[in-house]
């Protein structure tokens, strides 16, 4: 289990959830590839393993592990909401051609860096940085 992972059968005791076979299944859907899945894209990765899925409770499913705090929702305007298994603090880069989602790791102290106004208390923060990853800017440079 590396350092961002929660117990996965304790947080779900925790929440008040019943550990079942689908949850199980979204949440290793999730873990194996890291790649920032819409629900849709989650529901195609598990219904190959278990054909009987539907999309609602692959929803429902995504809905219990955000709020046993497993994962969390990764927003960009408009766009299809992704599930990110990554529980340590970080951002993400949204690449505008390709789609793609990375982690983008935060040095420490870059909350710091905001001037916040006094008084103000911070409890959570989202960092979205937009532009081209680097497999586009490589083709786009070669056309």
């Amino acid at each position: 289990m590396s350092a961002d992972e929660v117990p996965y059968d304790e947080s779900i005791a925790q929440g008040g959830f019943r550990l079942t076979r689908q949850r199980r299944e979204v949440y290793d859907a999730l873990m194996e590839v890291r790649d920032h899945p819409t629900a849709a894209e989650v529901f195609i990765r598990v219904k190959h393993r278990m054909p009987s899925i539907s999309l609602a409770t692959v929803y429902n499913c995504l809905e219990t592990l955000v709020q046993c705090g497993l994962v969390v929702q990764v927003n960009l305007e408009r766009a299809p909401t992704r599930y990110c298994p990554n529980l340590r603090e970080h951002g993400h880069f949204f690449c505008e051609q390709c789609g793609a989602v990375v982690d983008v790791d935060l040095s420490p102290g870059d909350s710091a860096r905001w001037n916040i106004p006094e008084g103000f208390i911070v409890t959570h923060q989202e960092i979205s940085l937009k532009g081209i990853c680097k497999t586009c800017a490589e083709t786009n440079g070669k056309n």
